[in-house]
């Protein structure tokens, strides 16, 4: 049971501090979170906090791959709005 950081982290410094255990390390290219520490904040907290501040969606997965902050739940712009938006953009 452990969180993990994957590569759309932006190194931000927003997680580390909040972490109770100490699991969340200084890497490159991005933040890990060592998984021998990581509790998923379980027994302290009712959410991860490193996933309760993360300002970048789908950056920190659980176990099974999925993100705690899913696309458009940080935006409030669901995910199919956005990549309209984007091919929108790109087209001009």
């Amino acid at each position: 049971m452990a969180l993990e950081i994957i590569e759309s982290c932006v190194n931000c410094w927003a997680c580390a501090p909040l972490c109770p255990n100490q699991a969340i390390t200084e890497a490159t290219p991005h933040f890990l979170i060592e998984a021998d520490k990581c509790t998923e904040c379980l027994g302290d907290f009712a959410e991860a906090q490193c996933a309760s501040i993360c300002p970048i969606e789908g950056a920190i997965i659980n176990e099974l791959g999925e993100a705690l902050n899913p696309p458009g739940s940080l935006t409030g712009i669901p995910p199919e709005r956005w990549a309209a938006a984007q091919a929108e953009i790109a087209a001009r």
